[in-house]
């Protein structure tokens, strides 16, 4: 399909029933505001987009600008609330001359589907229609517009159902709020758009009839999945989205080979990338393009965010924050990995370990207690249960280096800047504030003293 198409996305309502200072179109599911679920929905189809902003519109056009190339995604200001078609004529200068056919959605129907709107677009073209409607039948149409159909099978006119008579709230078929159209079709006829006498906004349902009356070609495409065009009112609908967009999305992995032991407790976000045979258990959090290798076993009780892990890493009871894990790793429980920290090959982080903005080379381990910060470690080092990088001052931070077959005894404290050679030995509960060479034993400690009786004499 080539990309003579546009998109308009309707985003300057107020969104008022979700009681929030957040624009309704911001609110997320899946780790993702609603609006990013609609532009990733239309982008395959469309060579420009172009989101009708209003309330509190610099918020919304600052999360464009830092999410999509402006030059794709661009945004029309539609500071009086007019209606749909008000809307939708705010965008018109936005959109290249190229363009043949605009597809409009709405900014709160975060459940798109791509297939589905691609179908409206080539039933659209195979029909030569100037408008088509993308319609669905409920059994339970209360609340929708409904749509009146010719003997032809093509759209006369929607009809609000507060307008709507005894038989037409019989018509099962409602109207979904999206639509494709012929560009040039679309523009002319807003022109001619009137306000409704009693709100007086531009509604774009309207202009069905004005294009009927132009003797133009208006028709229908019934919808496959409902609940792709859900749209979002409250928070409760907004949970129900995220239930819905959560299960595709888990359901996507399962059918790629990947085992999710409880779906409906697991939240993996739509960039997440999970290779076969990986095994997730409940209460695993999946988030911000985090790609994860085969083999993998995480959970239960994990969140990995923004981070990239090789086959065969186990990461249990613990988080892990823009870091890179590579196979065979082993972290947790109850560990936390935080950004830009690098673990190699057969690494093990064991209970309550902390690891910040630190390399730690292959077959290294700290299996308890420890915090590691700003530190390059080698291979095969032991860091003993206690110890602490200390790398802070109060005003800088400074770096450990721990060279490879180091071995760290229990409880020291590595005061950097400090470097620990090839083999050396620190001995448990030491102070480390010197270098120490290579093959070497440190022991950074008062001697014991023992002092008879000083118990039964106080």
């Amino acid at each position: 399909m080539t990309k003579d198409c546009a998109a308009i996305i309707l985003a300057a309502g107020k969104g008022t029933r979700m009681k929030s200072n957040t624009p309704k179109v911001l609110h997320s599911l899946c780790n993702k505001p609603m609006l990013w679920h609609v532009i990733k929905s239309i982008n395959p189809l469309s060579r420009e987009q172009v989101v009708v902003v209003g309330h509190q519109a610099e918020k919304v056009k600052e999360f464009l600008n830092k999410k999509f190339d402006e030059t794709k995604v661009m945004t029309a200001l539609q500071e009086e609330q007019l209606g749909t078609g008000h809307a939708v004529l705010k965008a018109k200068e936005a959109i290249s001359d190229v363009v043949k056919d605009v597809l409009i959605v709405m900014g709160d129907t975060p459940l798109l589907l791509t297939e589905e709107l691609k179908n409206l677009l080539n039933f659209h073209r195979d029909s030569m229609n100037a408008c088509t409607v993308l319609t669905a039948k409920l059994d339970n149409p209360s609340g929708y517009g409904r749509i009146v159909r010719n003997s032809n099978g093509e759209i006369n006119e929607i009809i609000e159902d507060k307008e709507a008579s005894k038989e037409i709230k019989e018509v099962k078929e409602i109207n979904t709020g999206i639509y494709c159209f012929r560009k040039d079709m679309l523009f002319s006829m807003l022109e001619k758009l009137s306000p409704s006498e009693v709100t007086g906004e531009y509604y774009l349902t309207d202009l069905i009839k004005l294009l009927n009356s132009e003797k133009e070609k208006v028709g229908a495409k019934e919808l496959n999945d409902f609940s792709s065009v859900l749209g979002i009112n409250d928070r409760k609908d907004l949970v129900e989205a995220q239930k819905i967009l959560q299960k595709r999305i888990n359901e996507f992995h399962m059918e790629n080979g990947v085992t999710v032991i409880e779906p409906e407790n697991t939240m993996i976000d739509p960039e997440v990338s999970i290779d076969s045979d990986t095994i997730v258990y409940p209460g695993t959090y999946l988030e911000n393009g985090t790609v994860v290798g085969a083999n993998c076993i995480l959970g239960p009780d994990t969140k990995i965010s923004d981070s990239y892990l090789k086959d065969n890493v186990k990461v249990i009871r613990s988080s892990v924050n823009e870091s890179v894990l590579e196979s065979y790793v082993q972290v947790g429980p109850y560990a936390q990995i935080r950004p830009y920290s690098k673990l190699m090959d057969e690494v093990k982080i064991g209970d309550f370990v902390e690891v910040k903005n630190s390399l730690i080379g292959e077959k290294s381990k700290a299996s308890h207690l420890s915090y590691i910060g700003d530190a390059t470690i080698g291979k095969e080092v032991n860091i003993g249960a206690g110890t602490v990088v200390v790398n802070y001052d109060g005003k800088n931070k400074y770096e450990t280096i721990i060279k490879d077959g180091a071995f760290i005894g229990c409880n020291s404290s590595l005061i950097a800047p400090v470097k620990i050679n090839e083999g050396a030995f620190v001995a448990a509960g030491s102070t480390i504030t010197d270098d120490v060479e290579q093959e070497s034993l440190a022991i950074a400690r008062q001697r014991q003293v023992n002092k008879k009786g000083w118990r039964k004499q106080k």
